[in-house]
């Protein structure tokens, strides 16, 4: 047996993203008790059963131990307040939660995306934690969708695919483009791992031109002065790049006109630099800004890469960047990072329903 330790354990078991719940109960003198959870999972359809487990040093491991029934609170996306405040010690912990009372009057937490009412029926030792299994005898759901846990982080949940939206539909906007938004929104926190632990923007196409709708932070933040709702430059940022590299020409080229002409008019000529930027996006499958000066919005220097995301027609729908401190992120089409962004716009569009080849240039 390959030796490992607890810690390493821990971090395995992280890679197994679970529903986050909070148990609660009363003892024979009325008092509520509620811990946090998410050791939950079902056993049995017929009959009803469920499990969770406890540590046996939990305060309130007596009263678990010792009731005779107690809820399941399967927390909603908007509830990690309530988890943080269950997963505490401390003598208050229903304090401004709001509850009503359930079967046997055990608290039910308000407002959480589902309730599993249950008696329990056995408890079994599991080396440092105790299983119990309840059965349930009434639940409820509600529409609000559920609140994740991995790799010590809360996540939000979102389908794998657009389900009944339908793929037809992608990149006509309306509900589709939003359900698209949510998709590409849950995919950014791995994104950022998986290039390294760089910030990461989605950007969409709206009635301005190139839009940041969304920045997913690094631990090591690129600037403070990271904003949504950001429309960027067409010609010099790499994500405005992206659109007019990917984007059919009928929706950009009067955008990228009227920003050239400007920068014309204030002395700053291209010299065919803009269509060369194209041209290398286009090879190379996603755009580039490599920052010679400080840039204005970040003060400080940065380069960027941006990948576009396509829809099931094959348009583009969304871009993905990547900005970073020019020190710690090469210019290098074929680095590492760019590579990684690449390869993760890919994934996402085949997500989306895009059926295109996965060669550079489309």
């Amino acid at each position: 047996m390959t030796p490992f330790d607890s810690r390493e354990f821990r971090r395995a078991l992280g890679a197994f993203p679970t529903g986050v719940t909070v148990i609660t109960t009363r003892n024979a003198q009325g008092e509520t008790f509620g811990v946090t959870a998410n050791s939950f999972s079902s056993v049995s359809l017929d009959p009803p059963l469920i499990l969770w487990s406890q540590s046996t040093t939990s305060s309130s491991y007596p009263v678990f131990r010792d009731c005779e029934r107690f809820v399941v609170n399967i927390l909603a996306d908007h509830q990690i307040h309530v988890s943080n405040q269950f997963a505490k010690s401390g003598p208050d912990k229903f304090r401004e939660v709001p509850i009503t009372p359930g079967l046997g009057e055990v608290p039910i937490i308000q407002d959480c995306a589902a309730h599993l009412e249950c008696v329990k029926i056995a408890a079994y030792p599991g080396g440092d934690h105790v299983v119990y299994i309840g059965q349930v005898e009434k639940i409820s759901r509600s529409s609000h969708r559920s609140l994740a846990f991995a790799d010590g982080k809360y996540l939000m949940t979102y389908a794998h695919d657009l389900g009944e939206v339908g793929h037809a539909e992608i990149g006509t906007g309306g509900l589709a483009a939003l359900e698209t938004q949510r998709i590409a929104t849950a995919a950014l926190p791995e994104i950022c791992e998986r290039i390294g632990q760089r910030t990461v923007g989605l950007a969409v196409w709206g009635n301005q031109g190139a839009t940041i709708v969304r920045w997913e932070p690094s631990k090591q933040p690129v600037s403070p002065y990271l904003q949504a709702g950001v429309v960027v430059s067409l010609t010099q940022s790499a994500t405005g790049r992206a659109f007019a590299a990917f984007m059919p020409p009928d929706q950009t080229q009067t955008a990228i006109e009227q920003e050239l002409q400007s920068r014309m008019r204030s002395g700053q000529q291209d010299n065919g630099k803009f269509s060369q930027h194209l041209a290398d996006a286009q090879r190379y499958g996603l755009a580039r800004a490599v920052g010679s000066a400080s840039s204005p919005r970040h003060k400080i220097t940065v380069n960027a890469f941006s990948a576009p995301v396509y829809d099931a027609r094959g348009n583009m729908t969304l871009a993905i960047s990547t900005t970073c401190e020019s020190d710690r992120l090469s210019p290098d089409w074929d680095g590492p990072v760019p590579n990684a962004l690449r390869e993760a716009a890919h994934e996402l569009s085949l997500r989306l329903g895009y059926s295109g080849r996965r060669d550079r240039g489309i």
